[in-house]
């Protein structure tokens, strides 16, 4: 019989999974993984101020919940209390965190990984932003996960 599994948050660790730079300041996304198997993800994200990620999509159905801070998805702003669906196959974004950031949590059921939509759309972004993309940083995931993130 399965049992019921407890995590508190407090006893993970954050591990830095996007990063780029804006106007010579470091951004980036740091995630705590609370449950990580091939049926589901979930964490708590914390964006710093200006972070932005490119339109993409994930390879499972995705939830977002906004919990403090804010960000923009796509026309969209995000404030705390926001919920966002995002079915598998469909598309969202660009992100941008706010200016004091947004802290979120996020539940993915299946396959985590992700697929860029409108690369060159992000290119814009960062150009507008006096931003460009810093090379991904190493995360630890499960052994029978490949990353297969994009930049």
């Amino acid at each position: 019989m399965q049992e019921p599994r407890f995590r508190h948050a407090d006893e993970e660790k954050w591990q830095e999974v996007r990063a780029v730079e804006i106007d010579g300041r470091r951004a980036c996304v740091r995630e705590k993984w609370l449950e990580f198997s091939k049926s589901c993800l979930s964490l708590i994200a914390d964006w710093d101020p200006g972070m932005m990620i490119h339109k993409h999509g994930h390879n499972s159905d995705h939830i977002l919940y906004v919990i403090s801070g804010e960000m923009s998805c796509g026309d969209v702003v995000c404030t705390a209390g926001m919920h966002i669906t995002l079915d598998q196959g469909a598309a969202f974004g660009p992100f941008v965190a706010g200016p004091e950031g947004v802290v979120l949590f996020e539940i993915m059921m299946g396959d985590p990984r992700s697929w860029a939509a409108d690369p060159e759309g992000f290119e814009r972004l960062l150009k507008e932003k006096n931003a460009r993309k810093l090379p991904n940083p190493a995360i630890e995931l499960p052994e029978w996960l490949e990353d297969t993130r994009s930049t």
